[in-house]
């Protein structure tokens, strides 16, 4: 790709020139090169020229660019094209194939395309889903467009009380600001469908109230027709409304006109179900009553559970703080010293157990008083404080007997990790001797005579396992080195 001229694209299209654009944009490109970023701008500025087609075909080509990505908005772009260049079939297949890209951050763009798509094609059913689709995506930040575009389709269908709910639910979507005299209008063409007629004289009037918006023809007529009606229609007797809507069944429940299976266990509710929407005016009364009752009943019990787990968080916290006062962690002492002993019978690297502070003289040594076998190890005792412990434990060694040791643990945030190893012998009376740098070690000597003086007799199985173990640990620090150096290595 030849760089400057994408560059000089770029820059071409940010000031609005967007024919300099397209001539950069040609430029970038080898004959026969892949290159998404360069396609999808040249699409866009096509897009702003009416060349749809075009711009269609560079979308295509951007999309075999597998390793630009963005397939989402890519088969979205291409999809709108299609449609503007009346090509609805082909729209549908790629709208299609932008709804799989679940990384796609705009998902309601996708389906109000796919909904026009199939409007275009004659198929309301289809466009009525995708609208739907639309008006739930939380993304969207106009719900009540897709909504009107749902009662629509409802329309088409031959629903309109169906399309009397879209319409209301596109009415509690929109803002104040926004200009609800269109959304009123339609509805009252849903009401005069529906033979609601004081209710679409409500809605064509809410319309035309502020002088502003003008009524269609078409409904025009249906505003004085409706008129006409509702002046004809009895205070005392059942209205046409209410027989009309009884002998199609429905007033014997409630429905969500969004409720994409409802109990027909369809994609979309079927006009054949009863009791899709409650209609009478009394219903709507009560019902709106029983759902203040439901949201204030809601509203109480959100705040007994927000108290709950306000109380739960405050002694959850009294309680951890507790434990790391005491000196309490996780994983814990005990686990942190058995898996140093693991790490080690297994020829592992111990790095990760040990402390910061830990030099690598003091690693070396950590790992030499560590035995190169074991076959487990038992805690006897731990020492606890809040920034560091104590660990008295046993290692049963793989050549036979035990070796007693105490391990110095150092606090790292709510866990812990070793600072030093000491070896305890019977000889010491329980005194382990530190492994600090600047202590001098016994000389061979001083621990034979020491070992002469104080130490019981041992057997003769004993006498011969300890050089036998010293041997392997010797064997295991070379390693230990030879495996550290190969660690850096890498």
């Amino acid at each position: 790709m030849n760089q400057q001229a994408f560059d000089a694209g770029k820059a071409a299209y940010r000031k609005g020139d967007v024919l300099g654009a397209i001539e950069a944009l040609e430029q970038a490109k080898q004959p026969g090169e892949v290159s998404g970023a360069v396609d999808h701008l040249l699409g866009n500025c096509l897009m702003k020229l009416g060349r749809f087609s075009e711009a269609a075909s560079a979308y295509g080509d951007a999309l075999q660019d597998s390793s630009y990505g963005n397939a989402g908005a890519l088969a979205c772009n291409r999809g709108r094209a299609l449609l503007a260049a009346g090509k609805p079939q082909e729209a549908i297949a790629s709208l299609t194939m932008a709804t799989k890209d679940a990384s796609y951050p705009t998902p309601y763009k996708v389906q109000v395309a796919l909904g026009n798509a199939y409007l275009k094609v004659g198929n309301p059913r289809d466009a009525g889903v995708a609208f739907r689709n639309a008006a739930i995506d939380e993304a969207n930040p106009d719900p009540s467009s897709a909504l009107r575009s749902l009662g629509s389709c409802f329309v088409q269908m031959g629903r309109p009380v169906d399309a009397v709910e879209a319409y209301r639910t596109a009415l509690d979507f929109s803002t104040p600001q926004a200009n609800q005299n269109a959304i009123y209008a339609d509805l009252g063409m849903a009401y005069v469908a529906a033979n609601r007629m004081p209710e679409a004289v409500d809605a064509f009037t809410h319309a035309t109230a502020d002088g502003t918006y003008m009524l269609s023809s078409e409904a025009s007529v249906a505003f004085d027709a409706a008129k006409r009606a509702s002046s004809a229609i009895s205070g005392g007797s059942p209205s046409e409304t209410d027989a009309f809507l009884a002998a199609a069944g429905y007033g014997t429940g409630s429905y969500d006109p969004l409720d994409p299976l409802g109990e027909s266990g369809e994609f979309m509710p079927s006009p054949e179900d009863t009791g899709f929407f409650s209609v009478t005016e009394k219903e709507l009364v009560e019902q709106d009553r029983r759902n203040r009752k439901v949201r204030r009943k809601h509203n109480h019990t959100g705040r007994k559970i927000f108290i709950f787990l306000l109380l739960l968080a405050l002694i959850l916290g009294g309680l951890c703080g507790y434990g790391y006062y005491s000196g309490y962690g996780w994983p814990t002492q005990e686990a942190v010293v058995s898996k140093l002993f693991t790490t080690k019978a297994e020829g592992g690297d111990i790095s990760d157990l040990l402390d910061a502070t830990v030099t690598n003289e003091a690693k070396t040594q950590i790992s030499s008083v560590l035995p190169s076998s074991s076959t487990g190890v038992k805690v006897s005792g731990v020492d606890r404080s809040m920034t560091e412990t104590t660990v008295f434990c046993t290692a049963t060694l793989s050549a036979g007997g035990e070796q007693s040791y105490e391990v110095h643990l150092l606090r790292d945030g709510i866990s812990w990790k070793v600072a030093s190893v000491s070896a305890v012998y019977p000889s010491q009376g329980g005194v382990a001797p530190s492994l600090d740098a600047a202590t001098p070690e016994l000389t061979e000597g001083e621990a034979g005579e020491e070992a002469t003086t104080e130490a019981p007799a041992e057997t003769e199985a004993e006498a011969q396992s300890e050089p036998t173990e010293g041997e392997g640990e010797a064997t295991q620090e070379s390693e230990g080195a030879w495996e550290e150096e190969g660690t850096v290595a890498e």
